[in-house]
């Protein structure tokens, strides 16, 4: 099992050092170290993903969710290493609250893309050219840095037009290691609301 990173996960993955404290088999793979860090503290079994080879599933969170259940990632900063763990999944379900829904991808204005340190400038100015407004996400005064060893640009933008010619431009930029924008991969999200949970199925 996938184990994601953020707020949602975050519950998720406790609710689950529960179940396993019950009797529960699992092993799980973690998106990021934070990640790894509680699911150890709460005696979840973890492996890597080259020793899974494969997911039956991965529980995340998200911080946009379209109609078509295409979804940006990455305020967390572990978008890349969630990617991949995501396509090495046979499902993919995300834990949302009501406020990640938007008619359009870029609605809440910011998208991570994951960058090497070297040449950021001209990364920057190469993503500012396609109409992305990137600033280096900080941390403690300092770059904050992935678990990875890159940088985050949070690219302001307005609703995306069309999401896969966006994240094909952005990737044929030197320099650039991956988007928050996860196309095609999510199968089911459940939406907690007042009234209850939603359950929303990719058509």
């Amino acid at each position: 099992m996938g184990l994601g990173t953020g707020r949602a996960a975050t519950d998720f993955v406790r609710r689950l050092g529960e179940r396993v404290e019950k009797g529960l088999r699992i092993q799980g793979v973690a998106t990021s170290e934070v990640t790894a860090q509680l699911a150890a503290q709460l005696a979840i079994p973890l492996i890597t993903l080259d020793e899974a080879k494969w997911l039956d599933v991965t529980v995340d969170g998200a911080d946009e969710v379209d109609p078509k259940l295409d979804v940006i990632k990455g305020y967390g900063g572990a978008l890349v290493r969630e990617k991949i763990v995501a396509a090495s999944s046979e499902r993919l379900i995300l834990l949302v609250g009501p406020e990640k829904l938007v008619k359009q991808l870029g609605e809440r204005g910011r998208l991570p893309v994951e960058v090497v340190p070297f040449g950021l400038s001209i990364t920057a100015r190469r993503l500012t050219a396609l109409g992305l407004k990137p600033e280096q996400r900080m941390h403690h005064g300092g770059a904050y840095v992935t678990d990875n060893g890159n940088y985050i640009l949070d690219c302001g933008t307005t609703p995306i037009e069309s999401p896969v010619e966006l994240e094909l431009e952005i990737l044929s930029i030197p320099g650039i290691v991956g988007t928050g924008l996860f196309l095609g991969l999510v199968d089911t999200v459940f939406v907690e609301g007042p009234s209850g949970v939603e359950e929303l199925r990719r058509k």
